[in-house]
Formats: C-alpha cells, sequence, structure tokens
C-alpha cells in the first residue's frame, strides 16, 4: 500500500512537472487556433483551406491557398498577434494580391491566449519559424519558386527569426508592415518597410534606424499618411504598396 501511494503521489509531481514544463515553454494555444479554423473556414469565399504539419510535435496548422495559374510568383502572408489567416487586413493583403497576379498562402501563425502580451511571444518564434518554412516547401512543391513574405507586427518579428536564419533561397524578398523593432541587418533580401503615420509609438519610434539598416537593392520604407497600425481606410494604399514592391523584386 505504501509503495503505491509513493507511486502515486511520483506521478502526480511528474504530471504536475510536465504541465508546469509547457506552460513556461510558452507553447502555441491550439486549442484557440482549432476555434479560429472553426470559425473562418465554413465562411471562406476566396482560397482554400490547406493544413499544412510542423516537425515541432507534429502540429497540423491551418493555410488559406489562393492559387493563381500561368506565374511562378507566390507570397507567404503573415498575420500579427492572436488573429487569423482571414482576418481584416490579412484577409485584403491574401485576396487582392491573388487579384494582382500572386499566389498566395496565409498561414495561422502560433497564438496564445486572447489576453496575451506581446512580451510573451518570443518562445513561439521557432515554431513560427518552421511554419514558414513548411510553407516555402508547400508553394515550391506547386511550382511557385519566386516567393515573398507579407507580414504584419507580430508577423514580421517572426518572419524576421526565419529570414535571419538560413532561408529557402526562392524566397526573394520580404515585405514588412508596422514591424517595432529597430533594424533589419541580420536580413540580406530586399525589404519592404510600410507602416501608418499614426502607428504604433514603437513602429514610429524605430523608423528612422529601420530605414538606415535597409541595405539590399531594391530596398524602401513606405509611410502611409493618415492611417494606423492597420493600415485602416487605406488598405488600397497597403494593396499597391505591396504589390508594386513583389513587382519589383520577383522576376
Amino acid at each position: 500500500m505504501k509503495k503505491n501511494m509513493q507511486l502515486g503521489l511520483m506521478l502526480g509531481w511528474a504530471a504536475l512537472f510536465s504541465l508546469t514544463a509547457l506552460a513556461a515553454d510558452g507553447g502555441a494555444d491550439y486549442a484557440r487556433e482549432k476555434k479560429w479554423a472553426d470559425e473562418v473556414v465554413p465562411g471562406l469565399v476566396v482560397g482554400d483551406p490547406v493544413y499544412l504539419q510542423t516537425p515541432r510535435g507534429h502540429h497540423k496548422f491551418l493555410t488559406l491557398f489562393t492559387p493563381v495559374a500561368g506565374t511562378d510568383k507566390a507570397a507567404i502572408v503573415v498575420h500579427g498577434l492572436g488573429i487569423h489567416p482571414d482576418w481584416g487586413m490579412v484577409g485584403t493583403l491574401r485576396t487582392e494580391l491573388a487579384d494582382r497576379g500572386f499566389a498566395t498562402l496565409s498561414l495561422q501563425m502560433p497564438i496564445l491566449a486572447a489576453d496575451a502580451k506581446a512580451e510573451a511571444y518570443p518562445p513561439t518564434f521557432p515554431e513560427a519559424a518552421e511554419r514558414i518554412a513548411e510553407a516555402v516547401g508547400f508553394l515550391k512543391a506547386k511550382g511557385y519558386t519566386q516567393l515573398a513574405i507579407v507580414s504584419h507586427s507580430m508577423g514580421s518579428r517572426m518572419s524576421r527569426v526565419y529570414l535571419a536564419g538560413k532561408p529557402d533561397p526562392a524566397v526573394k524578398s520580404w515585405a514588412s508592415l508596422g514591424i517595432s523593432v529597430d533594424d533589419y541587418q541580420a536580413v540580406k533580401l530586399p525589404i519592404l518597410d510600410l507602416y501608418g503615420d499614426n502607428d504604433l509609438p514603437q513602429v514610429l519610434a524605430n523608423a528612422g534606424k529601420r530605414k538606415q539598416s535597409l541595405a539590399a537593392r531594391d530596398s524602401r520604407q513606405v509611410m502611409i499618411a493618415r492611417t494606423d497600425h492597420f493600415f485602416t481606410g487605406h488598405e488600397a494604399e497597403m494593396v499597391t504598396a505591396v504589390a508594386d514592391f513583389l513587382n519589383a523584386t520577383l522576376k
């Protein structure tokens, strides 16, 4: 009996330790991702739901694929903090870039609880980079070999981790929208740094430093007047700026 009680206590402590370790690891909230998918997929009008799988934990994540015939150019669209691949301006980018001749693959990125702050997200960045790598592989298998990443806010911070590593050579450029970091020195690709003149304070504060760090040919910084972090009311200008950049960098 005593041995059984000791074994039970050990198993209980092991389970508690395991749960604590998972929480401390900052892993993505897969249950919340599923809720987003259950909401997004039934109402999908443009594009097709495709589930890709990461090596990390063998997790399947939602992507929205909008193919375009007769081109080898495609954009991987990466959303910001806590949302989904068809949300607001992200949905606008993925559909309207397709209308302009670029296939798009919009990714569900790792998300945390609804009340999680931005500072809680860096532990999810390795999985985010893996998801982008899986997206690159998917598009290449479909015949798209001229790729760009189009990302917003937290999604831009996640994309920066992938691009600062060893990105696939098929990835030719990066449209970085509303990013709060102060430089792009670790990224060697052409970069569009796009933001609004009423953007978040940290985005505005670091704009000068970001511009100074744009070294690759065809890199540019564009500010859209009279708009906010989400380009509200100026979505057409946002799409045009991104499309012009992709036309210049995807040959």
